[in-house]
């Protein structure tokens, strides 16, 4: 286990993050955590706006009764607010959020009004620093993110395949396009660290085909990589078939089953991951309580996809899955954006 103290690295680390999402002298920021963040998360944030001349405070709020049938992880759904109105209205009133929840805010149920008021939200995900160190968000990703974000929004079909039997089309037409580099200076823009994501959240009954999970590939909300397939049918935006003999199936179907709700089963976004700093084999190389596990949305060429909510087709549910995977092939209307695993063209590093 590593341990969790202040280093100096990590500080310089936190002051040039801070400073890319224009916190400076004067700047107003609330650190928002929650009684079960990780301590030095809150005092690297802290420290850091203190030596950028920010004007800062700190919530810190009770981490809420566990009220899910099982564990609940990696939804980027902080439910620590609780709609407590003295709360939202101080996130209202300064310009920048740097949150350390446990969830982090980023669907949490009081960000739409927050995001309104023009706050924007740096989410700065349940890392240890050394992980956060290594994905340390960079200028020169915001224009190949933005590139990416782009292409996303005008194009009509994404279809993923894989070697594996994936094969998979979606309607993006008019679906809300998004991700971010780890940065952001735009009032009510949102960023989390790690970053790196191009995706978006296509419309209800658009999502149609199959998608095999292959040894290797990552059950993110289990922070585990899989050691047996997982084949699934996908119709009209839901998961309706589940096979697979081995282990990782029968966990992912006992998780689903077990919310006892059908939209735990319908898929939320869809996307690839643009970060070089992020790397696939990381996770071989940590103990399950130094990670969120975050940082295996980004890697560079990775399809990801999640089930869960997708407010965008009003899905709510707090059943979640981050999944990403190896070696596919996405296209955008025939455009090959990211081939076997590599990302192409001007997306490429």
């Amino acid at each position: 286990m590593l341990q969790e103290v202040v280093e100096g690295k990590w500080l310089a680390a936190f002051r040039r993050v801070l400073a890319l999402n224009g916190i400076k002298d004067g700047t107003t920021v609330a650190i928002i955590a929650e009684t079960q963040s990780r301590p030095v998360l809150m005092q690297l944030a802290g420290l850091a706006c203190y030596d950028l001349g920010a004007e800062y405070h700190t919530i810190v709020l009770p981490t809420p009764p566990q009220t899910a049938p099982v564990p609940v992880k990696s939804t980027g759904t902080c439910v620590a607010i609780q709609n407590r109105r003295a709360v939202v209205e101080a996130l209202k009133r300064v310009e920048v959020i740097v949150d350390v929840t446990v969830e982090g805010l980023i669907h949490a149920e009081e960000w739409p009004e927050i995001e309104l008021a023009g706050t924007r939200l740096l989410v700065i995900c349940n890392e240890h620093p050394e992980i956060l160190e290594r994905t340390e968000p960079r200028a020169e990703l915001g224009p190949r993110v933005a590139l990416g974000i782009e292409m996303l929004r005008q194009a009509s079909e994404m279809r993923v395949t894989s070697r594996a039997g994936t094969d998979l089309r979606i309607d993006i037409r008019d679906a809300p396009c998004g991700g971010t580099p780890g940065f952001t200076t735009k009032p009510g823009g949102v960023a989390h660290w790690p970053g790196g994501l191009c995706l978006c959240f296509p419309g209800p009954g658009t999502i149609n085909g199959r998608i095999v999970m292959d040894v290797g590939d990552m059950n993110l909300t289990f922070k585990s990589y899989l050691s047996s397939p997982i084949d699934m049918t996908v119709r009209d935006d839901f998961v309706t078939e589940i096979r697979g003999d081995g282990l990782d199936a029968e966990l992912f179907r006992d998780y689903l089953e077990a919310w006892g709700d059908r939209n735990a089963y319908g898929l939320s976004h869809v996307g690839w991951g643009m970060n070089p700093g992020a790397r696939w084999v990381s996770g071989a190389l940590y103990d399950k309580r130094d990670m969120q596990a975050t940082e295996f949305r980004a890697w560079a060429g990775n399809f990801l996809w999640s089930t869960g909510a997708n407010q965008y087709a009003d899905r709510f549910t707090l059943g979640h899955f981050d999944l990403p995977m190896r070696r596919c092939t996405i296209t955008l209307d025939g455009e090959t954006v990211v081939k076997d695993g590599v990302l192409q063209g001007d997306l490429a590093l």
